[in-house]
């Protein structure tokens, strides 16, 4: 039977409350498998300008790619992944890659298949690591500088390695974990100039303060936060934010001439689940004081 004004069910208050229902679980199942199937594998390049008044004029226009916690755990979930990552960052030819920890999830076994999968990873200048609070947690420090540097990657544990680059000396240095482990940015700087171009990796973000307090760096990298995971949507607020993650959850920052830029990652811990929070790879590219 056709429907017209006179003969349609009349619209009543139980009738609108079921329609709001239907609405409602419609919107929550349709944002759950958002969630657990489509935003975790839904990989976003995000591209930044750094400004550093000191960098000399051989290293401006520096181009790093930053990839971070990778919480690799499940080859057969995660490794589809993990090559659109590769491939975007060859397709970026960078001069640095950059990644400050959580390679692995929880297991140990885990990062010697993770670093087959990575090992073809290039740049111009090098690829350069340095420890999360889950691979500290569980992983040994020096089967993994061992893993990593059999790679062709190195492994900056409160140490430094310095580039020569169109000239110019660019040092990159990285802390050891932060949460339970032994940074020690002392050591990290020793020998390092007091006017060099320095890029530091950091993987806990809020450590940038205590950073601060020995060498402002041209830019500090960190992961960790997974920029909340899980984020209200519209108004960005991340709800769960780890440890030594409280203060600095996402993107760039600015104090005292420093730089601190914080990825959301790629992998997830806890729930294999992202929510108005899916997974980064960030271009950062160095600009002087000409630009």
């Amino acid at each position: 039977m056709k429907l017209s004004p006179s003969n349609m069910p009349p619209v009543t208050r139980r009738r609108v409350l079921r329609m709001i229902a239907g609405s409602f679980v419609a919107t929550t199942a349709g944002a759950g498998v958002n969630a657990a199937w489509i935003e975790p594998e839904s990989l976003t390049i995000t591209r930044r300008d750094i400004p550093c008044p000191n960098l000399p004029p051989g290293l401006d226009g520096l181009r790093v790619c930053l990839v971070s916690d990778l919480h690799y755990r499940e080859p057969d979930e995660d490794d589809p992944l993990l090559e659109r990552v590769v491939d975007a960052i060859h397709r970026e030819t960078p001069d640095l890659v950059l990644m400050p920890g959580d390679f692995i999830d929880s297991d140990e076994k885990m990062m010697a298949p993770l670093l087959r999968r990575i090992s073809g990873l290039q740049a111009k200048h090098g690829v350069f690591a340095s420890l999360g609070n889950h691979d500290g947690w569980n992983a040994d420090s020096g089967r993994a500088r061992r893993l990593f540097e059999k790679a062709g990657f190195g492994m900056l544990i409160n140490d430094h390695s310095r580039l020569s680059i169109r000239g110019e000396s660019l040092y990159v240095a990285g802390t050891d974990f932060v949460w339970d482990g032994n940074p020690d940015p002392v050591r990290m700087l020793r020998g390092v100039p007091a006017d060099a171009p320095l890029v530091t990796l950091v993987h806990e973000p809020d450590y940038f303060d205590t950073v601060n307090v020995h060498r402002a760096a041209d830019l500090q990298v960190s992961g960790h936060t997974h920029g909340g995971q899980c984020r209200v949507p519209l108004v960005g607020i991340a709800p769960v934010k780890p440890r030594w993650g409280r203060k600095y959850v996402e993107g760039h920052f600015r104090k005292d001439g420093a730089n601190l830029f914080v990825t959301r990652g790629v992998g997830t811990t806890g729930l294999r689940v992202r929510f108005a929070c899916p997974p980064e790879l960030a271009v950062l590219t160095l600009r002087g004081r000409s630009a």
